[in-house]
């Protein structure tokens, strides 16, 4: 724990693996929001996986951020070594079970409200007689064709994340946000249930389906799939109690949330999949300080510059990017390509990276900056790339089309809309740059072809998302519209549950 206070703040902020210790486009809007608000208090719950000593703050936090709470997940508490309330713990442990299977937030609530009567930790709900029972009854249940190893040590760590998260000591505020939700979603839950305080939820990019994606790509979740495994069967391998977990979680937050929001209407087919009530979903894009990035003047370049500007992780697919260079590279060598982020979320990724340049012959024309200013590189770049396999709603083409930088992305998240404009675009603006297919290398390279072999290309689409993001995507917009949640939140009575803005919520 770092700095507490015990007074109540308006707003408590609740983080997975973000701000203010992760450095990235969800951390740089919380650091935006709770610096633009210096007249509303914030405390910050950051859930992140272990204590490793100390953390680096990434940003400078502002002093109207009063404390910062740190949940470990895989730190569990002890909890009672013996519990005489049998039957309280069988509808305990048979609510957190129903909860698993259906998400439903009674099924939570019931597990909460008995995990904390009984002090239940690990001793008894994982290494008991009665928790083995917990386990082998939810194994039976849903996954007996399953490998049990890999079942049992997936099954301790998503419980565990679950109990570590319900036995934590929540801080009382008047109103929560949750920026994602998964386990900030489950503290979201609690602190309706518990509090009766509004709860505000906003998902950058679908948590449920990022996780499917990390799933699918995990290849420790099975290490030694059976060659004629069929569709039914891998509907019932461990990942689909990854898959169940994490879609309970995101359907108890969403049951528990007064209002649910994401940055554009494509998340919001997923959310409505995923059990968001069709009432509370609404579209609050992000905006980006236009003045700042359209004062960016543009620098003249021996060679042209391409930029990926982002974390060196999986999600970000950096390998493909890689490999379109490399294509590139057959038609033209007189580029530079740069990859502007942090590299030390995932040091293996990273190395594997650094020795696919090298592999590739491209030491030359693919360069790792780091973590960088931004706005410092802008006006030194041509164009824009993002490769990533899942996105929201990324800045970094607002920031770029506000200097008049074409970007070149993957058909996710809202880069279509913000590339080709919404499809009631008023007037239509046209293209502000190319959308191509994920993981492709070879469409990525095409595209980039066209742009950096042609100036007028590049001005034309520069110009046009210049435009687009002065008329649709102005960050005082945005930041009026928090405000107002927040405060509505803030001043609600105990017990309110309905919505927090009476407009429809878009900039």
């Amino acid at each position: 724990m770092t700095s507490l206070k015990t007074r109540e703040a308006d707003i408590c902020l609740l983080l997975e693996g973000t701000y203010p210790y992760v450095a990235g486009g969800v951390s740089s809007w919380v650091h935006d929001i709770v610096s633009a608000m210096p007249d509303i208090t914030f405390e910050i719950v950051a859930i992140l996986a272990q204590n490793t000593g100390e953390f680096v703050r990434k940003y400078k936090v502002p002093d109207n951020v009063i404390g910062i709470r740190h949940l470990y997940l895989h730190e569990l508490p002890e909890g009672r070594s013996f519990i005489w309330r049998k039957g309280k713990l069988r509808h305990t442990t048979r609510s957190l079970l129903d909860f698993l299977n259906s998400g439903k937030i009674d099924n939570f609530a019931s597990f909460n409200q008995g995990a904390n009567d009984l002090k239940l930790g690990k001793k008894i709900l994982l290494n008991s007689y009665p928790g083995w029972n917990f386990l082998r009854t939810f194994y039976d249940e849903n996954f007996a064709a399953t490998s049990f190893l890999d079942f049992f040590w997936s099954w301790r760590i998503l419980i565990g994340g679950i109990l570590a998260t319900t036995r934590f000591n929540l801080p009382k505020a008047r109103c929560y946000h949750a920026v994602s939700t998964g386990y900030a979603g489950l503290l979201a839950a609690r602190a309706k249930l518990e509090y009766q305080r509004p709860v505000i939820l906003t998902e950058h990019g679908i948590y449920t389906n990022e996780r499917r994606i990390e799933i699918a790509m995990a290849d420790w979740l099975y290490q030694n799939p059976i060659p004629d495994y069929d569709i039914k069967s891998l509907e019932k391998d461990v990942r689909a109690l990854w898959l169940k977990g994490f879609s309970a979680l995101s359907k108890t937050c969403y049951a528990a949330c007064d209002e649910i929001i994401t940055l554009y209407e494509g998340n919001q087919i997923l959310q409505l999949r995923d059990g968001a009530a069709p009432e509370k979903v609404r579209v609050i894009p992000n905006g980006i300080d236009y003045e700042k990035f359209s004062a960016i003047k543009r620098e003249k370049q021996d060679k042209a510059c391409i930029a990926l500007i982002g974390r060196v992780v999986p999600i970000k697919d950096i390998k493909s990017f890689i490999r379109a260079i490399h294509i590139l590279t057959r038609e033209t060598r007189n580029f530079e390509a740069l990859i502007l982020g942090p590299t030390d979320e995932d040091k293996g990724y990273f190395n594997e990276c650094r020795e696919m340049v090298e592999h590739l012959g491209l030491e030359d024309v693919v360069i790792f900056g780091g973590q960088v200013n931004i706005a410092e590189y802008l006006g030194k770049i041509d164009v824009l790339v993002l490769s990533s396999v899942s996105e929201a709603q990324p800045l970094v083409i607002l920031e770029g089309g506000a200097a008049g930088i074409p970007t070149v992305a993957t058909d996710v998240g809202a880069c279509r809309e913000m590339l080709y404009g919404q499809s009631d675009e008023s007037p239509a603006l046209g293209q502000g740059g190319i959308v191509v297919p994920v993981a492709n290398p070879s469409e990525m390279a095409k595209a980039l072809a066209q742009i950096i072999t042609s100036p007028a290309t590049r001005d034309k689409l520069g110009e046009t998302i210049r435009k687009r993001v002065a008329n649709q995507y102005n960050k005082k917009n945005v930041l009026g519209l928090y405000d107002t949640l927040y405060k509505t939140g803030r001043d609600a009575p105990d017990g309110y549950n309905g919505p927090l803005l009476r407009t429809e919520g878009n900039n």
